[in-house]
């Protein structure tokens, strides 16, 4: 049994998406004057919401990338919400969006220290250089995450796809540190 629960927040979900029909991304700029778009460096544009506080990038394939959810559901409501304000501004959209997680970025604290050059001893798939980086950089098989570890017991864990994968990568990361003895509890 764990001596502490590790708290886990979601800071960043990254969603791709595609309608599936070509966009005229000129006769967007000029229905939504608050959008940013140079192609000359950069082919998409970025679409901005307030609620929820995300941008969405639209490529003229139909295809959009949006970041800044806070959660799975979060991100399929701003692409939702992104494609129902071109709709609304006259901009003609056939097809409903289809919204899949690519990944899923959070920081967490495991309420301990932890001997980061034992666990990387310990840890397969792990890798601690500390002249290059502070963490240890854990590479989890199952889940597929990847996990930045500090020795203040804080990390951050990226790659997964769902929710659920963050939770538990993070819970079986504890559990094997505390199993280890590789927490240090003041």
């Amino acid at each position: 049994m764990p001596q502490t629960k590790p708290i886990v927040s979601i800071e960043n979900v990254v969603a791709s998406a595609t309608i599936e029909q070509r966009l005229d991304l000129t006769e967007i700029t000029k229905k939504f004057p608050d959008t940013e778009w140079n192609p000359e460096q950069f082919p998409g544009l970025v679409f901005r919401i307030k609620s929820p506080k995300t941008a969405t990038l639209i490529f003229s394939s139909g295809k959009m990338v949006c970041t800044g959810g806070k959660s799975e559901e979060m991100a399929v409501k701003a692409v939702n919400s992104v494609v129902a304000q071109l709709k609304k501004g006259g901009i003609k959209i056939k097809n409903n969006a289809v919204v899949t997680v690519q990944n899923i970025v959070a920081s967490g604290n495991l309420g301990g220290k932890i001997h980061l050059e034992q666990a990387a001893r310990v840890l397969p798939r792990s890798m601690y250089e500390p002249e290059q980086f502070p963490g240890l950089i854990h590479r989890m098989l199952d889940p597929k995450t990847v996990v930045l570890l500090f020795a203040s017991g804080k990390l951050v864990c990226t790659g997964a796809k769902k929710e659920s994968d963050v939770y538990r990568s993070v819970n079986n990361l504890h559990n094997t540190l505390e199993d280890k003895k590789l927490m240090i509890y003041d």
